[in-house]
């Protein structure tokens, strides 16, 4: 059981981890950017600490979240979700740092943490792909793989890193590529500080279905059966986004 942990992330999902570590009898540390201190999730903790920068610069800054942690005497890290939650790098720095990651092995994140890599295992596992590139790809490539799948077809544009439906564009016309390209890169580099990017032959109307698996590290795996993300308002593997409630 774990001391005290730092939430290495804010708002609705660093409030929810405050109270589950409390329920269990684990203190908690919150970390807030200099324009986020009077931020509900940095009373949902037992303490805080404030992070050098502002907005979600602050939150992706992995030396000064590691900073926080040994400063605050904590020993383990939960990242939550987006920010650094899929970051391999940062859970290799917390390893090194004698601090436990809260969430998969860096192994596993690096794999499944890059869509294209993901991608790649899907298809050596004969797992049926959309059809797609599959390496860090450019507008002139994208823009051929677009002209490849012919007139009218539409594309998706995504992010390789993070998720949440962050970093994606539907591309209809090839005219729009390019500003697609440009926002979904800036949207990427923001959120999970990575700026690369595929592309995807687009599917409407597509159901998005997860199984969320959970492991406790000593080799007990469980699932924690399926859920339709095709209700979230962002889109994920390119569904329709529904309505706004």
């Amino acid at each position: 059981m774990f001391r005290r942990i730092l939430i290495a992330n804010r708002g609705e999902i660093a409030i929810r981890i405050a109270r589950a570590a409390q329920g269990l009898g684990i203190e908690t540390m919150a970390l807030h950017g200099q324009d986020d201190g009077r931020s509900l999730h940095v009373l949902a903790a037992d303490r805080a600490l404030a992070l050098p920068g502002s907005g979600v610069a602050a939150y992706l800054d992995q030396e000064a979240v590691i900073a926080a942690a040994l400063a605050g005497d904590c020993d383990a890290i939960h990242p939550g979700y987006g920010f650094l939650a899929e970051n391999a790098g940062f859970a290799r720095r917390c390893a090194e740092a004698g601090l436990a990651f809260i969430g998969p092995a860096p192994e596993t994140l690096a794999l499944f943490g890059d869509k294209l890599a993901a991608r790649r295992l899907a298809e050596e596992a004969g797992v049926p792909v959309i059809e797609g590139t599959t390496r860090a790809t450019g507008l002139s490539c994208a823009a051929a793989f677009m002209a490849k799948l012919g007139p009218g077809v539409p594309v998706m544009v995504k992010a390789a890193a993070g998720g949440g439906g962050r970093g994606m564009r539907v591309v209809k016309d090839p005219a729009d590529l390019a500003e697609a390209y440009a926002r979904c890169a800036s949207e990427a580099k923001s959120a999970f500080g990575d700026e690369t990017l595929f592309i995807e032959r687009f599917i409407p109307a597509a159901r998005h279905i997860e199984i969320q698996i959970l492991g406790d590290g000593t080799g007990a795996v469980s699932h924690l059966f399926e859920r339709d993300c095709s209700l979230q308002r962002r889109r994920q593997i390119g569904g329709r986004r529904p309505a706004p409630a």
